[in-house]
């Protein structure tokens, strides 16, 4: 009895048991360095910051229960909850843990500066003047200027909240022993093999009826590099979530019309939204060729293709026609006029005109890396029949990231996955102080007017205001053509149906606190 006793509570802690697969692996657990999902969505179940994200991208408290903005909109003042504890650790002597304080989150903004930290993420706080510990649970950050997104940048795990006993007695080895506050706690990491983690038993958020977070007894997370093997595990019930859709396996999985093959519809679950994350060809306008500089050919290659079938055909219908300007749907600010409509005897017609001026055949390099092929194929064959000829140059994903910066690329596949939920994240990659290689601006696009409408969005703290400027910067940017718009992304989640509470947000951010299992599945 007491053996049967024993196996049952095993079956019962197994079926609360969150399992997935990460194929890309894990370089760090570290917040500092929360640059990839991969990093993310461990982090996010390990730590807090001060503010938070709801799947509705809405902000909403954390360890800070309320906070009060100066008139200016440079000063925020923050009080923290006291009932906030650190994960149980040696680090914390016989005591094993320590209540959160405002000096805390002083030390691990201090630390996240630091260019000996090695972080990517100290941009976050490059706007920041000075942060002060009023007292013990009151922390003040003082921008250098206003800017209305800075509670959004906030959001970000880089901002996570991390003990300076634990970076002290770690230091490098942080990555691998995390310590924060958050609702699941490390308990093993087997690099390359599997990550464990805990619930945190003391963890101080609760539900809506008073229940405490979270639900789940553990998460547990496998590397396996074969995607293939990723998707028959999932389909056989070893893991819970599939967040790929390889072209492997699409079709096996979905209809043309990407629906859910019927074979699958009585375990999985398949639900899809819109994502933050903007595809596009972009025109370096500095580049020594007319037809980039031409303002007909860049017009033409907006109009020149049809989205709609390029979605259905390539994308198995994932993912919006992006018509709207750059701004991506579920975004406040995504445009309300079809700016690039399919045409394409209108793009004939610019093609002409630009033949008759220039006495030339509009010849234009484009260049992606393999992941993207297909588009750049199906665009070329598109320009083909208005009359420009597209040469693709096929390259090395870093090798493409470092020409598109350094200006060595006539034209160039890329993508802008929003850092944080506000327009301005998108509209910062046409002001003209952010040229690259120094910044996101790899168009060299500039325009007087924009970047006056880009400073006055600063000091406008009226929401709705401030959206109705965004959607008239983008427009303004989408009348030059420095960029074609693809499409607007979908994020797409399988889960096991007896999966629930997991729910889908537009930044594509993994949330555990909430999510059960049934014994269904």
């Amino acid at each position: 009895m007491l053996l049967l006793g024993c196996t049952s509570d095993v079956k019962e802690f197994e079926q609360q048991v969150f399992r997935y697969n990460e194929f890309r692996n894990i370089t760090s657990l570290d917040p500092a360095f929360a640059r990839n999902p991969q990093n993310i969505w461990p982090i996010q179940q390990l730590f807090n910051g001060l503010v938070q994200l709801d799947d509705s991208l809405n902000i909403q408290p954390e360890i800070a229960d309320a906070w009060k903005i100066s008139t200016d909109g440079k000063t925020y003042t923050f009080s923290l909850r006291e009932d906030v504890y650190f994960h149980n650790s040696i680090v914390f002597g016989s005591d094993k843990t320590r209540a959160v304080t405002a000096e805390d989150f002083v030390f691990s903004f201090d630390r996240l500066k630091d260019e000996k930290t090695g972080s990517p993420g100290g941009w976050v706080l490059q706007n920041v003047k000075q942060y002060t510990a009023i007292d013990k649970h009151t922390l003040q950050i003082e921008l250098k200027q206003a800017f209305p997104a800075f509670l959004g940048l906030l959001t970000m795990r880089y901002c996570a909240v991390v003990p300076h006993e634990g970076v002290e007695y770690y230091k490098e080895d942080f990555r691998a022993n995390p310590i924060g506050t958050g609702p699941f706690q490390f308990k093993k990491w087997e690099e390359d093999v599997k990550l464990v983690l805990r619930k945190n038993k003391r963890y101080f958020e609760k539900d809506s009826l008073g229940q405490q977070l979270p639900y789940l007894e553990a998460i547990a997370i496998r590397f396996l590099p074969d995607i293939q093997s990723e998707f028959m595990l999932f389909t056989q019930g070893k893991f819970d979530f599939l967040n790929s859709l390889d072209t492997s396996y699409k079709d096996d999985l979905l209809t043309p019309q990407g629906e859910l093959q019927e074979k699958y519809q009585e375990h999985i679950r398949m639900e899809k939204g819109p994502y933050l994350n903007t595809e596009y060809i972009g025109f370096y306008l500095e580049a020594d060729n007319k037809a980039v500089q031409s303002r007909k050919i860049r017009k033409a290659m907006n109009i020149g293709f049809d989205r709609k079938k390029m979605i259905l055909f390539l994308r198995n219908t994932i993912g919006f026609p992006a018509f709207q300007g750059f701004i991506p749907e579920g975004l406040p600010g995504h445009g309300d006029q079809n700016l690039n409509e399919y045409n394409p005897k209108m793009a004939q017609a610019l093609v002409q005109g630009f033949i008759e001026e220039h006495n030339e055949q509009p010849k234009i390099r484009l260049a992606t890396d393999v992941n993207y092929l297909d588009i750049c194929e199906y665009l070329q064959r598109a320009y083909q029949n208005i009359g420009i000829e597209v040469t693709i140059d096929l390259m090395p994903t870093a090798t493409l990231r470092q020409a598109k910066s350094s200006g060595n690329l006539e034209s160039f596949r890329a993508s802008w996955i929003a850092d944080y939920p506000d327009a301005e994240n998108y509209l910062s990659l046409f002001n003209s102080k952010n040229f690259s290689p120094s910044g996101p601006n790899y168009t060299h696009f500039t325009s007087a007017e924009f970047n006056e409408l880009y400073q006055e969005t600063m000091t406008v703290s009226n929401p709705e205001e401030r959206i109705g400027l965004y959607k008239k910067m983008d427009r303004l940017m989408m009348s030059q053509y420095p960029i074609i718009p693809l499409y607007y992304d979908q994020a797409i989640r399988f889960t096991r149906k007896n999966v629930q509470g997991l729910e889908m947000n537009a930044i594509n951010l993994l949330n555990l606190k909430k999510v059960r299992k049934t014994t269904k599945r």
